[in-house]
C-alpha cells in the first residue's frame, strides 16, 4: 500500500465503528429493559417503580408477599426469600433438573422461571412431599448419594407418577430423563420409582 493511500490512524484509538457497536449494545439492553418491565406490569397489574414490585405467589398453600425485579427467578424468591432451599441451582438453563417444582401440578424448572410468571399459580416445592410416600421410596433404595440432585429427582417422580401412575420400567426411565445425576445412582431412583409404582413404598 503506497503511503498517499494508508489508511490514517485512530486518534484516541477509538473509530466509529466502536461508536457504532456501543450505540447498539446500549439500545439492545435498554430495549430487553423496557420489555422485562412491560412483562411485570401485565403480570401484576401494577406499575413497577425503580424496577422493584410486590406479588403475592401461593408456596405450598401459603400466601406469600415478596419484593422482585423483573429479571428475578422464582428460584430466588424460594431460596433467598423465602427460605425454601430444597431446589437447588446446579445448573443456569434448566438442564439438570436441580431446581424441579410443581406449578399448578407440573413440573417445571424454577431457575429459568420468572417469579412474575408464577403469579396466581399453585406452587409446590419438595419441602410440600415431606410426608409423601416418594421420599420414604428414595431412603428405602437409598436413591441418593450426596443428594443435592435428590429434591428434584424427588419432584420429578411424584409429578411422573401422578400422570403415570401404572408406568412401566422403561417409560419411568424415559420420563425422568430431564434430571441428571452426577453421582449415577439412577438405578436406584428408578427402583424406587418402580416400587410406588408396585405399591411396595
Amino acid at each position: 500500500m503506497s503511503p498517499s493511500t494508508k489508511t490514517p490512524e485512530r486518534s484516541g484509538g477509538f473509530s466509529r465503528r466502536d461508536f457504532l457497536h456501543g450505540s447498539g449494545a446500549v439500545a439492545a439492553a435498554a430495549t430487553l429493559q423496557t420489555s422485562a418491565t412491560a412483562f411485570a406490569q401485565q403480570a401484576t397489574g401494577a406499575a413497577v417503580v425503580s424496577g422493584e414490585t410486590t406479588i403475592e405467589l401461593s408456596v405450598n398453600g401459603t400466601k406469600h408477599k415478596v419484593k422482585v425485579e423483573p429479571r428475578t427467578t422464582l428460584l430466588d424468591v424460594l431460596r433467598f426469600q423465602l427460605d425454601l432451599t430444597g431446589a437447588k441451582p446446579i445448573c443456569t438453563d434448566g438442564s439438570s433438573g436441580g431446581a424441579t417444582i410443581l406449578v399448578d401440578g407440573k413440573p417445571m424448572q424454577a431457575n429459568i422461571m420468572l417469579a412474575m410468571q408464577a403469579v396466581g399459580k399453585e406452587i409446590a416445592t419438595v419441602e410440600s412431599l415431606a410426608k409423601d410416600r416418594v421420599p420414604a421410596a428414595f431412603t428405602a433404595c437409598d436413591a441418593q448419594q450426596c443428594g443435592f440432585c435428590t429434591p428434584g429427582f424427588v419432584v420429578a417422580v411424584k409429578a411422573f407418577l401422578d400422570k403415570n401412575p401404572k408406568a412401566t420400567e422403561e417409560q419411568i426411565r424415559s420420563g425422568l430423563n430431564g434430571n441428571i445425576c452426577r453421582c449415577g445412582t439412577y438405578v436406584n431412583v428408578v427402583q424406587a420409582a418402580v416400587k410406588l409404582v408396585k405399591g411396595d413404598a
